[in-house]
């Protein structure tokens, strides 16, 4: 089993995610915005690249404009979610050292120098800061829009008694 420190860490970016999907669907302006739309599928691509890297699966991965209307990302948002909490309930703390490959770092070294190799728990960690980040980015544009962005903090998901994540209303399938 993997430590609990794993584990909530990826509950809460499932928490935090479904909480900013929640808000952008619940404004009509922000359910339309192009820009919304990309962050988050952005988002949800990567968690979900990272699921195919993991199970050792060839990148296949929807693009924004490929789903009719946010509500439908935010159900493949949800999918890839619940793959990656059945992939990581399955592991145990030894797999968490394996190395991952990644398609993309060769492009990488090329732009920094030489890429060094990254665990699993690298990844985990990489699609946490990841996902914050773009939500920060979401959040703003929430902001903007006249809509009011969710407090998505670790800290309040905690002192909220680490609840389970509040997908949008439509989203599962």
């Amino acid at each position: 089993m993997i430590s609990a420190e794993t584990r909530e860490l990826l509950a809460h970016l499932e928490w935090a995610d479904a909480a900013v999907w929640q808000a952008a669907l619940a404004s009509p302006a922000a359910a339309t915005d192009r820009r919304v739309k990309e962050l988050l599928v952005h988002s949800q691509q990567t968690l979900g690249g990272y699921l195919q890297l993991w199970q050792g699966q060839a990148l296949d991965l929807p693009e924004a404009d490929g789903f009719p209307d946010l509500a439908a990302a935010a159900a493949w948002a949800r999918d890839c979610h619940a793959g990656v909490a059945a992939y990581v309930a399955a592991l145990d703390e030894a797999a968490l050292e394996r190395p991952i490959e990644f398609p993309w770092a060769e492009q990488l070294a090329e732009r920094y120098g030489a890429v060094h190799p990254a665990t699993l728990q690298q990844s985990i960690v990489q699609l946490a800061l990841h996902s914050a980040y773009h939500r920060g980015q979401v959040n703003a544009r929430l902001r903007e829009l006249g809509a009011p962005p969710p407090l998505v903090d670790f800290i309040a998901w905690v002192w909220a008694g680490r609840s389970a994540p509040a997908w949008p209303a439509g989203s599962d399938r």
